[in-house]
């Protein structure tokens, strides 16, 4: 009882203070610039870590250190892919991005896709913002379910209470706020994220990592090899190429992209690269030995058992720390589900006020009007994604798998070109984005030989031939979007 009242009571604490950093972003809220962007005003260290902590969700504390305690250093693969694809994303796209959609005004992907291109029929716009839309509901409920089985695990709580609690939470402080509330608990929630995956490990750990190794071997020495699974097998080319192909998703992640849209300056996505850079090494490491640490863990202890790897981190905490702290590093789980849940709220509510609400149906609306509007959105959006949660079925959590790869091929190969290809054009950039959905959702479908390779490979592929072909076969660029790229380049330098 009274292990129960110390968690309880940390996790009050810390949901009252995301709400309280929700308030005062309120207070600073007064236009839709404010509350999708935050009026362009993040600095390195919440654009860094917000980046970071709403692109790793519960997957950092649960998927990451679940797949090391049971495939060992396998997991590597996939931990370098995604830390060479937050690199890159951040060296090849963070700056030009910024700077472009201040040249074009505009606040959302699908907007800053349409305005490079002149898309005066808003095809762009529209599609863009119904993938962005049919992915996140699918996405959010995800999150609003692990959120559930968190507060199910943690208070015994019935398990659709748990899911309209963590609703709840998630929504209040995104409704109030915006963005900046959006990346200002973000950056709270990044260092309790990563702090909590390197205090656990390190709690854990017995001798060190040398000590750390023999025990692996002792377990099965085929925990210690990149190059064979754990029934030393060898890892196809196949297998190393979808793990390591996890990174290219980052350059078409609307949720992602924002934070550097909303840097005060491109000096400061210098820095922010190198935070965001370090934290997520830091972060991919320490949920790495969580997992290779916890195998040991459960290995030594008799008493122990788990029947699912993903629980690993919630195993550690409980069994090693005092209940304030283990409160404390628990909340790391709520943290990093609600930081990824409230950033697709935020996107989802952008797409369907500026991108459905302004374009197709009052094209004059005014900026407070539309504030309103991405406000109702996310309830709306929330209510939806609560009715999908409250079935947590694989069909549901399935989607996410995939959804990840849909953004990365529908976006990614159209945004990196648009910023960096003067003779792109408009029917080139909506043929990327249509062929990189639409193969993720059918390769997916299919199965054998290269057709197990992760979706996202072929996606970018054929999203990338798309563009390309289509760009070159219908003529150049209008001389207006030809003119806006040179003005693009300029600022590029100015603001460099």
């Amino acid at each position: 009882m009274e292990n129960g009242f110390a968690i309880t009571s940390t996790f009050i604490v810390y949901l009252i203070l995301m709400l309280a950093i929700g308030v005062y972003a309120y207070q600073r809220t007064k236009n839709s610039s404010d509350y999708f962007l935050g009026g362009r005003s993040l600095g390195p260290w919440p654009a860094a870590l917000s980046a970071g902590a709403s692109d790793m969700s519960g997957w950092l504390l649960l998927g990451l250190p679940g797949y090391a305690y049971a495939a060992g250093i396998e997991a590597f693969w996939l931990a370098g892919g995604l830390l060479a694809g937050t690199w890159l994303n951040w060296l090849v796209t963070a700056k030009r991005l910024r700077t472009y959609s201040i040249t074009t005004d505009a606040l959302t992907l699908p907007e800053f896709l349409s305005r490079r291109f002149n898309d005066k029929s808003k095809l762009i716009q529209t599609i863009s913002a119904f993938f962005i839309l049919l992915f996140f509901l699918f996405y959010t409920s995800s999150g609003l379910v692990a959120g559930g089985k968190l507060f199910e695990t943690v208070f015994g709580l019935d398990y659709t209470t748990a899911v309209i609690i963590g609703t709840i939470c998630v929504v209040s402080y995104t409704l109030f706020g915006g963005f900046l509330a959006v990346s200002w608990t973000d950056l709270v929630q990044g260092l309790l994220m990563s702090a909590a995956l390197l205090i656990v490990p390190i709690a854990a750990m017995d001798g060190g990592l040398m000590k750390l190794d023999h025990d692996l071997v002792a377990i099965n020495p085929q925990l210690l090899t990149m190059w064979n699974d754990v029934k030393g097998e060898p890892l196809s080319g196949i297998a190393i190429i979808s793990l390591v192909a996890w990174g290219l998703g980052y350059f078409g992640q609307p949720h992602i992209l924002a934070r550097f849209k909303a840097t005060r300056s491109n000096k400061d996505l210098t820095t922010a690269r190198r935070i965001a850079v370090l934290w997520t090494g830091l972060s991919m490491v320490g949920a790495m030995l969580v997992g290779l640490v916890g195998l040991i863990y459960v290995t030594n202890t008799g008493g122990l058992q788990l029947d699912d790897g993903e629980k690993i981190f919630m195993l550690l905490v409980n069994a090693i720390f005092h209940p304030v702290v283990a409160g404390i590093l628990l909340a790391a789980i709520l943290a990093a589900i609600m930081s990824t849940a409230d950033s697709q709220l935020l996107v989802s509510s952008s797409a369907l006020a500026e991108d459905f609400y302004k374009q197709v149906f009052k094209t004059d609306a005014t900026s407070e009007e539309i504030v309103r509007v991405g406000r109702l959105a996310v309830i709306l959006i929330s209510v939806i994604a609560l009715v999908l949660a409250m079935t947590p079925d694989s069909s549901v959590l399935g989607l996410v798998s995939y959804a990840w790869a849909g953004f990365g091929a529908a976006f990614g190969p159209a945004l990196v070109l648009s910023l960096y290809w003067s003779r792109m054009n408009r029917n080139g950039a909506l043929a990327g984005i249509l062929v990189g959905g639409i193969t993720i959702v059918v390769w997916k479908q299919l199965s054998g030989g290269w057709f197990d390779v992760y979706e996202i490979v072929p996606g970018i592929i054929f999203s990338v031939l798309a563009i390309v072909v289509v760009s070159l076969t219908t003529g150049e660029p209008e001389v207006t979007v030809q003119e806006q790229h040179k003005t693009f380049k300029k600022h590029l330098i100015e603001l460099d």
